[in-house]
């Protein structure tokens, strides 16, 4: 009986073949596109929350620099970043802010955005809508639909989404009254 002749093996010869090819670099095209949204919305925002009840009012550090107090039923975010953003929900909030804050300030209500850089302010949001905004050193910039308006030292103003009305001179006293029954 003869033996069976082992088999003959074949070099390996490449074949280009345009549809493999499409089909290896649209699976990369969407790996790199998986990767760079990860690395993009893989981190969550930092937000913290304040919130005084009906008989505490609140006052704390929420950045170097930057100095928060938050009136009696009073509520605001604050998301970390550069500049520091800080959303009011509810009710009255006086921010102190020195000169050499590391990190500026920006305050938004609904579509209104305050910018800050080092001074003192107070913003009220009364229930029936109305927002108020009282400065007690410095000048803050009120961004608005209608344009921005500088509020400086001594001054106060009421405002929505659309613009600024009352702008008038007040004493200091006025600026954030519910402070001084602490």
């Amino acid at each position: 009986m003869q033996k069976p002749e082992p088999p003959v093996i074949q070099p390996y010869t490449f074949v280009f073949s345009w549809r493999r090819f499409l089909l290896h670099c649209s699976i990369m095209g969407i790996c790199i596109m998986l990767g760079l949204m990860t690395w993009y919305f893989g981190k969550p925002d930092n937000i913290r929350f304040f919130e005084t009840s009906s008989e505490e009012q609140l006052t704390a550090s929420i950045a170097p620099g930057i100095d928060m107090a938050l009136d009696t039923h009073s509520s605001i975010a604050v998301k970390e970043g550069q500049p520091l953003r800080v959303e009011l929900l509810k009710g009255s909030v006086y921010f102190d802010i020195q000169q050499n804050a590391v990190n500026q300030l920006e305050v938004k209500i609904g579509n209104t955005i305050i910018k800050d850089f080092g001074t003192r302010f107070s913003i009220q949001l009364h229930k029936g809508g109305g927002r108020h905004i009282a400065v007690a050193d410095g000048y803050i910039k009120v961004h608005v639909a209608s344009g921005v308006y500088q509020i400086s030292a001594f001054e106060q103003a009421d405002f929505d989404d659309t613009g600024i009305s009352k702008h008038r001179l007040i004493a200091e006293r006025d600026i954030a009254p519910w402070r001084s029954q602490q």
